[in-house]
């Protein structure tokens, strides 16, 4: 079953077919993808092939990908997942997007708190690691708000432009 998880003011759930429209949007836009290297999305029909790739996926536990809601709206926001899990499971990456009409609202970083505990909480991870743009200061700072620290040793070997950030379980 498909771990649904809520904070004060989000809900974050599996995708379904029904949020086509936001996923060719998150996919597409030029601002949401500034400082992402993927494919884009430009039909619906792409769209909701991405969608029941995700959920394949999560089925056969290779990811977790959350759509991010405002509890009482199911409107899909953003996504975040965890994805790129170590041979071990002791390792995994962290990836995020979000509409725009939501940046400097806090959303991310309260969807990223709750992500980070469960993959260390629920899943049992040791280390959560994060690719991102060296460009893209919003990014660098919530991972350094959150407590990850930049691996300035480490190169991303699928993009020169992507710094790596790194955040690993408090021991007790």
């Amino acid at each position: 079953m498909f771990p649904k998880l809520k904070t004060e003011r989000l809900l974050l759930r599996q995708l379904t077919e029904s949020d086509d429209q936001v996923i060719l949007f998150l996919r597409s836009d030029q601002t949401v993808n500034a400082h992402v290297t993927r494919t884009k999305t430009n039909t619906i029909e792409e769209a909701i092939s991405f969608i029941n790739k995700i959920n394949k996926g999560i089925d056969e536990q290779n990811w977790l990908l959350w759509g991010i809601t405002i509890k009482n709206n199911p409107k899909l926001i953003g996504t975040i997942c965890l994805w790129n899990f170590s041979e071990d499971r002791k390792t995994a990456e962290v990836g995020y997007d979000l509409h725009p009409e939501f940046y400097k609202q806090g959303i991310m970083n309260e969807a990223l708190k709750n992500i980070l505990n469960y993959g260390f909480e629920v899943l049992k991870l040791d280390t959560i690691e994060a690719f991102t743009h060296r460009d893209n200061e919003a990014s660098k700072k919530l991972l350094i708000r959150n407590n990850f620290y930049h691996i300035e040793h480490r190169k991303d070997s699928n993009n020169e432009d992507n710094i790596i950030f790194s955040i690993a379980k408090e021991r007790s």
